[in-house]
């Protein structure tokens, strides 16, 4: 048989049911009704609900079939006029009958099911048995044996799956051996994991660097765009699409015996889950790319490293780190941002979790290693939260909203980091008028004090050269800088920056000993700033001050030229050729 693609809605009177049922013949429609049990025929296809109301056959039902489209509607009149059905949405919980609780556990051997269809084979079965099976003597297990089958997965009952899935198990999980590690150990392993891979120059980076991060920040995703269903009690009126019906209609059904402890874990998992869900959806700005797996399972402590949470306030801890430490943008305001979503996700209502968890379904269905997590965890999600009760919902949010997440929480120096780059950027805006850099204008300036004086020693040293013995003048003595000008454009060591940094840097009291040498290093980058701008202000003030002065001497020899006959040739260089170096100035002076 077949479970037929359908469909629930309702009005105050009617129960309307949309079956597809395509390639069916309109004479071989059955129908059974009695109270909230519903039940449809048509070969091949059979379907049947246990609905939530009561539904009655009292003659008033009516059903058409459109043939083109394959689609058969039925609507039934409710037992009590005016009576709203909840949760007509799960799909999957209404394929169970009625009354169906199992203690089956969730890995179940189909082909003992079997044995109830074969009556007919039992004997011949019996003769074929081979009765000299080799048997073993029972041996009891030790604590080291019972201690190595570790449990995870949802509710924790999952084990020994990633003994079969070696290769694919560093792409799902960053725990290296998933049955031989207890639970304190990974959470050991994972804050280790953390800590080393904390980045504060990522972490200041994006921090000062914000302006992307504003934009994602205003981002609104679908479900802050919610509004209230005044028939489901408050709840978020959330539509379904049809790929999602179609995945609801593949769960197979089942109940979970839970005891306090594994209720509680299953909570605050499913918590951590839609927090790293949140980020990645504004981090994406709701369009879902080839990072998505890698991000939703890195940010969740329970998809990465199968932790099992004990309190609220932990799930928070954890997420917080990994985003400081993981994704592409870590910024405490994006956490803060997902988990006021995550809020605003549980307060929509048992509906809208799903829809977040048939997102995440999808994502991981269709990454080559992630598909094992929707084994371990989003399937048994995805059916779980659909019977659960709204009150254990409401409880959950408004344990949320009183909940806090600081920087001092994540034990990563925030504060003493962020106190110590703001220091250090007071201190680079604050170095260069400290230290007197030369601007432009008083390059300018310089550089014209300093040419004028250089055409006047220039037409000093002429006319001198014409009185005789100007030539060895000019060569024992070549023209050198102004010595005052030079003397106040020497740099000074910028030890005053970081000296002063590294003096408020000891009257922290809680500064910790990486902090105190990532602000010297800072120190010391801004120092080396500062003395290169001066540096380099010096020598174009050099420069300028020669280039000039070789301009004027240029200038005072074209005019001593020019005294003569206009056809008389000249011995002297010719005067448009660029004197660049000294050496050559003082060749020419010595030919004069």
């Amino acid at each position: 048989m077949i479970t037929p693609a359908f469909d629930l809605s309702q009005d105050p009177e009617y129960l309307i049911v949309s079956i597809r049922v395509p390639y069916t013949r309109t004479s071989e429609f059955d129908l059974y009704i009695d109270g909230t049990d519903f039940k449809f025929y048509a070969k091949p296809y059979f379907l049947r609900l246990s609905l939530p109301g009561r539904i009655v056959e009292d003659g008033r039902e009516k059903a058409t079939f459109d043939i083109d489209k394959g689609l058969f509607t039925l609507r039934v009149p409710k037992e009590t006029a005016g009576e709203h059905f909840e949760e007509l949405q799960m799909l999957t919980s209404l394929l169970a009958p009625k009354g169906s609780r199992s203690a089956k556990p969730l890995i179940e051997d189909l082909s003992a099911g079997c044995s109830e269809n074969v009556g007919e084979d039992e004997d011949e079965d019996e003769e074929e048995f081979d009765w000299q099976v080799e048997q073993e003597v029972f041996k009891e297990s030790t604590e080291e044996e019972l201690r190595a089958q570790q449990k995870y997965g949802f509710g924790n009952q999952r084990s020994g799956v990633f003994a079969r899935l070696q290769e694919e198990l560093s792409d799902v999980t960053d725990v290296k051996n998933p049955e031989g590690t207890s639970a304190a150990e990974r959470r050991q392993a994972r804050l280790d994991a953390e800590a080393s891979a904390f980045s504060p120059d990522h972490y200041l980076a994006d921090l000062f660097e914000n302006d992307e991060i504003k934009g994602l920040l205003k981002f609104r995703p679908w479900w802050a765009k919610l509004s209230p269903s005044t028939e489901q009690g408050g709840e978020a009126a959330v539509s379904f699409t049809d790929d999602e019906k179609e995945q609801l209609r593949k769960f197979t059904n089942r109940s979970y015996l839970l005891d306090k402890t594994s209720r509680y874990q299953v909570w605050l998992s499913l918590v951590d889950i839609l927090l790293a869900y949140s980020y990645e959806v504004r981090s994406t700005e709701g369009e879902h790319n080839v990072e998505s797996p890698w991000t939703i399972r890195k940010l969740s402590g329970t998809l990465c490293w199968l932790e099992t949470y004990s309190s609220l306030q932990d799930v928070l801890v954890s997420f917080g780190r990994r985003v400081l430490c993981y994704p592409l943008y870590r910024h405490f305001a994006m956490a803060s941002a997902a988990i006021r979503d995550t809020t605003k996700i549980l307060q929509s209502g048992k509906a809208c979790v799903l829809k977040c968890l048939l997102d995440i379904h999808k994502v991981f269905r269709e990454n080559d290693p992630a598909y094992i997590l929707n084994d371990l965890y989003i399937t048994d999600y995805c059916i779980w939260i659909q019977r659960v009760k709204s009150k254990k919902m409401t409880a959950l949010v408004a344990t949320l909203n009183k909940a806090s997440l600081r920087k001092k929480d994540l034990k990563l120096d925030l504060e003493e980091l962020e106190e110590a780059a703001t220091m250090v950027v007071e201190e680079e805006e604050q170095g260069p008028s400290e230290s007197a850099p030369i601007s432009r204008d008083d390059c300018s300036s310089s550089c014209s004090g300093s040419s004028s004086s250089s055409s006047s020693d220039s037409s000093d040293e002429s006319e001198e050269s014409e009185g005789g013995g100007g030539g060895e003048m000019s060569k024992d003595n070549p023209p050198q800088p102004h010595s005052t000008s030079s003397a106040s454009l020497i740099p000074q060591e910028p030890s005053s920056t970081l000296c002063s940094a590294e003096r408020k840097v000891d009257a922290l009291p809680s500064a910790t000993e990486g902090s105190r040498q990532l602000i010297q290093e800072l120190g010391e980058r801004v120092a080396e700033e500062l003395q290169i701008s001066q540096d380099s202000s010096y020598k174009a003030e050099s420069n300028c001050s020669q280039l000039n002065s070789a301009a004027a001497k240029t200038e005072v020899t074209s005019g001593r030229s020019s005294s003569g006959t206009l056809l008389e040739p000249s011995p002297r260089r010719n005067p448009l050729l660029i004197v660049q170096t000294r050496q050559d100035l003082d060749e020419s002076d010595f030919i004069c």
